[in-house]
């Protein structure tokens, strides 16, 4: 079952802005430290920020809160898997939300895609409700 579906769209110009004028204080308030290792070694590092960012939103709006209600900006992160796929993990509120969100006899999976066309990322997630199951059952 689906228990949520977010999107955003980002200007990558405007990241780069964003960037250039408060660096190292709009990282490390926004994107983990992996999420800063991945974009700082890509040739289009502002590309791979605003599409994180883009997965940031579109995560918290999948939640069903957009970023208000105690979540923050690290609570969800992007990393990839060694094919390349994206995989969004949370912590923290947005951990809480989700174990909120997810019916009893349920796993939450967190589903999210990224693309870029200069100037803009974008992000799609999909909260997705797994059952879970039963041992007893196999």
């Amino acid at each position: 079952m689906i228990l949520g579906i977010g999107t955003d769209l980002a200007n990558i110009d405007r990241i780069a802005a964003t960037l250039e004028r408060f660096g190292d204080r709009f990282r490390h308030r926004v994107f983990t430290e992996t999420e800063q290792r991945k974009a700082e070694r890509r040739a289009d590092t502002p590309g791979t920020y605003a599409k994180r960012w883009a997965a940031k939103e579109a995560c918290s709006k999948a939640l069903g809160t957009g970023l208000r209600m105690g979540i923050a900006w690290k609570d969800m992160a992007v990393d990839n898997l060694p094919t390349g796929q994206p995989v969004m993990q949370v912590t923290g509120w947005a951990a809480r939300r989700l174990a909120e969100i997810t019916p009893p006899g349920y796993e939450a999976i967190i589903h999210v895609t990224l693309t870029d066309d200069h100037p803009w990322a974008q992000a799609f997630v999909v909260i997705e409700g797994r059952p879970v199951a039963d041992p007893l059952r196999s």
